[in-house]
């Protein structure tokens, strides 16, 4: 069986870690041996215990300092371009690169003739020049492309050796969810987000404000340090109806609390790949509002499952919110879709393309 070496540039507890731990639990239970080469700490640290996967560590973090942050980017890079020819004389080898950002080892893998395949989950053209070039080096490394959304496809130049399959949820997610009964009548207005303005979360803010009969909770990836510099800095008032929590392990609690979920990404600034959270809420069976462009606007039917609507209309978006949690019966109809559109993207089929894909 293909032994995969996979590469991750910083281990999170974000959309893309946690998807590669959900990717390679799945290839674990499979057989596959893998050699996961990342970061310390973060979500694919809750695989060591299988016997099949041995994980290479080295310590690497974001700083406040741009050119700090760039130069241990390079240092990973060069590391990992290095350690790569350890497999140089193993047969039956496969280089699994997760982002645009591991170029150094897919760099490597070429070099010594090994299969490489990259599993895309940016933006790199809504980017800047720093990203358009990895993409373009992606498209010339890469034996295979895994894309998670047709809108992410159709964005590359190369596309024959690219193919879609769309992320998914673990098991142990989707069996919570079945389990779990959700609080209906609390009416309270989710959003998960990082700390960035083009994220929305000043719109989020201003409709706390302006919806006072509803309850807000915003749950940022972040630390609290940087977060109540981040409201210093923007005038974030506190209020009552709006609850503000930091980066959460488990954040399912948080969607069994909500009776409705937002993403509010501003289209003009960023255009979302796939909707992680959004999926998450789905398969919760909650309705969603979200941008009109991108893969995140893929995974809904406009007044079926949710809305579909730009972060500008903040007008429309208030009216949604008010339309959506006082109609009991679009409300119930709209949780009813958002579960069953949510079996769209199922586990198993996920890790089945995966797996004949990394087979063949």
């Amino acid at each position: 069986m293909t032994r995969i070496i996979c590469f991750h540039l910083f281990n999170d507890y974000s959309g893309s870690p946690k998807v590669l731990k959900i990717v390679l639990e799945g290839l674990l239970k499979k057989g596959y041996q893998i050699n996961l080469i990342t970061s310390t700490g973060g979500a694919l640290d809750e695989l060591l215990y299988y016997k099949n996967l041995s994980k290479h560590s080295y310590p690497y973090r974001f700083s406040n300092n741009p050119i700090v942050t760039m130069l241990r980017y390079y240092m990973v890079q060069l590391y990992t371009f290095i350690l790569t020819f350890r497999w140089l004389f193993y047969k039956d080898v496969t280089f699994y690169i997760n982002t645009l950002l591991p170029v150094g080892p897919a760099l490597a893998g070429r070099i010594m003739g090994k299969r490489v395949v990259y599993h895309y989950h940016e933006n790199a053209f809504a980017k800047g020049l720093f990203y358009k070039t990895l993409a373009y080096m992606m498209q010339c490394l890469a034996s295979n492309i895994i894309c998670v959304s047709n809108f992410q496809r159709n964005n590359l130049k190369k596309k024959k050796h690219a193919i879609v399959i769309p992320n998914s949820l673990s098991t142990d997610y989707e069996k919570r969810c079945r389990v779990r009964c959700i609080e209906r009548n609390n009416r309270t207005v989710l959003m998960l987000s990082s700390l960035k303005l083009y994220k929305g979360i000043l719109e989020f803010v201003q409709l706390s404000e302006r919806l006072p009969q509803y309850h807000f909770l915003l749950v940022v990836n972040d630390t609290q340090k940087n977060i109540e510099k981040f409201c210093t800095m923007h005038n974030i008032l506190r209020h009552e109806n709006l609850e503000l929590w930091d980066r959460q392990l488990d954040v399912f609690p948080f969607y069994e609390r909500a009776s409705l979920v937002l993403n509010l990404s501003n289209r003009k600034k960023v255009l979302e790949t796939f909707g992680l959270t959004v999926l998450e809420a789905m398969t919760m069976g909650l309705p969603v509002i979200v941008p009109t462009e991108g893969g995140i606007a893929e995974m809904v039917e406009d007044g079926v499952n949710g809305y579909k609507i730009d972060v500008q209309n903040l007008d429309e978006i208030e009216n949604k919110i008010n339309k959506i949690l006082s109609d009991k019966l679009l409300y119930q109809s709209l949780c009813e879709n958002a579960k069953k559109l949510s079996e769209n993207y199922s586990y198993v089929s996920m890790i089945d393309k995966i797996d004949k894909l990394l087979g063949n």
